[in-house]
């Protein structure tokens, strides 16, 4: 389950083997994210998933990342592996994501065309946001779109994702201020293996942000 702890919620997706689970863990990562959509590059195997979660700690998450899936889909994978949240995105309207047996992130991708106010039909336990343009002339912290970022806190926790990196991550964070942060493609080496000086930088500095000193600045 996502806990409403104070502290910056650190997801860690795409894991693939154990190796990057474990360094997650010991990073101070909160959740772990498996890729189930059988047409990603990071695509893992349920049993696969299984056997990384039977070895990391109870306390670690563990997300089931889900596009374009069905609920039967879902469903089976979340009982077979245990999973403690599912991230869905795709069409699915609010009505579509009551009922399961675990925490529910809905995914959205933001854009120009967006229409934030939409997030208020999902009762969800966080809305991720990703952006639909990830090319690198684009990745700088106030072109993410972050001004909808910041309205869609209105509706839901917010988990900020696409392409976060040690070179973006402060900015984004003390822009938005959200309760969590997916990171993926950042912290890669390659496609389906995490870096660990990347991961070791992005925790370090998320964690040492004090949004306390932000606001005497301001005053």
């Amino acid at each position: 389950m996502l806990s409403p702890s104070q502290e910056l919620f650190i997801k860690v997706c795409g894991i693939t083997n154990v190796a990057d689970a474990e360094v997650a863990c010991s990073l101070g990562a909160n959740a772990i994210g498996f890729n189930f959509n059988p047409k990603s590059e990071r695509y893992i195997k349920p049993e696969r998933a299984i056997s990384i979660s039977n070895q990391v700690p109870d306390y670690i998450s563990k997300i089931g990342v889900f596009e374009n899936a069905n609920r039967q889909y879902i469903r089976k994978i979340l009982h077979q592996v245990s999973l403690s949240a599912v991230q869905i995105f795709g069409s699915e309207g609010p009505d579509d994501l009551i009922g399961y047996e675990a925490s529910v992130i809905k995914v959205f991708e933001l854009d120009n065309l967006i229409d934030v106010e939409s997030m208020r039909s999902y009762i969800v336990d966080a809305l991720l946001l990703r952006l639909r343009n990830t090319s690198s002339a684009y990745l700088h912290s106030k072109q993410f779109h972050w001004d909808k970022a910041i309205k869609a806190k209105e509706y839901g926790r917010i988990i900020l994702s696409t392409d976060l990196n040690p070179e973006n991550i402060e900015d984004a964070i003390r822009f938005v201020r959200p309760y969590g942060i997916n990171v993926c493609e950042g912290i890669e080496m390659k496609i389906g293996k995490i870096d660990p000086h990347k991961l070791q930088d992005i925790v370090a500095i998320a964690r040492s942000i004090d949004f306390t000193e932000d606001e005497k600045l301001d005053e």
